[in-house]
């Protein structure tokens, strides 16, 4: 919050607090177009309230507390250092970083790893469809979605628009908590049950049918397949990168204030 000492501004103070100023200008940011006039004024009010609460709370520590026996101007000199040392970092780690991660180094990292990457979740891999009740094609569809023939999935797809909803990808590991909320008829069957390679579920519920068919299962404490795990691997990558980026700069700047006879060490005893 502002904590302006003197009147600098041109305009009428809205608020004051002792010596300290609060002008329209410091508020601006708190309007919004799409606020009626009186929210607008009721916001403004309950923010002069906060500010001047923290400005009498801090007028009031700095007299009664020994600022310098409690080491507090070091810690905010301290952190003022470090917020000024990090941006300048991480700009300049943001325009050196190379982001691009290969499959390749991906696949490397993860067999380097891979018993690391043990899972705390389940996965599974399936596909669903559901359609209205009463379809008059119903058993039709249930043939096609069982079917394994090319085929009679292509014909099963060029008709999804017709379905309420439907995944037909079943190569992608997704997690089972994100099934199982998407999919509603799945919370009246046991999740013993649908975790099992090869499952078929038939379910009606009170808009149509659900056909699913869980295709694989990668239960807790088994090992994440790369594709479920890559985009953390990168993540990781990328991290690494940053802080050997971050040491590397640190060094540098050492080495050529050396060089340059910015520093220099003497002798201590």
């Amino acid at each position: 919050m502002p904590t302006i000492k003197e009147k600098i501004s041109e305009t009428p103070p809205i608020a004051r607090v002792n010596d300290i100023f609060l002008f329209k200008e410091d508020v601006q940011d708190l309007f919004k177009s799409n606020v009626s006039e009186q929210d607008s004024i009721l916001i403004i009010k309950n923010y002069i309230d906060s500010w001047a609460k923290q400005q009498l709370l801090l007028y009031q520590a700095e007299i009664n507390l020994e600022i310098e026996s409690l080491g507090f101007e070091k810690l905010v000199e301290d952190y003022r250092s470090t917020l000024y040392i990090n941006a300048y970092k991480e700009a300049l780690v943001s325009n050196k970083l190379d982001t691009i991660v290969s499959d390749t180094q991906v696949k490397q990292f993860y067999l380097s790893s891979y018993e690391n990457f043990k899972l705390n979740e389940e996965l599974v891999q399936l596909k669903y469809i559901h359609f209205n009740n009463n379809r008059s094609d119903e058993k039709k569809l249930i043939k096609l979605f069982k079917s394994k023939k090319n085929e009679d999935i292509e014909e099963l797809e060029s008709m999804q628009l017709e379905f309420i909803s439907y995944n037909f990808n079943d190569s992608i590991w997704v997690n089972y908590n994100e099934v199982f909320n998407k999919i509603d008829v799945l919370k009246d069957v046991p999740k013993n049950v649908v975790l099992k390679k090869l499952k078929f579920i038939q379910k009606e519920d009170s808009l149509g049918l659900y056909l699913i068919t869980v295709k694989d299962v990668l239960l807790r404490n088994d090992t994440a397949p790369i594709s479920y795990i890559t985009p953390t691997i990168k993540q990781i990558i990328l991290q690494k990168r940053k802080l050997e980026l971050s040491r590397k700069i640190e060094i540098d700047l050492l080495n050529d204030a050396i060089k340059n006879e910015n520093f220099e060490k003497y002798k201590y005893d």
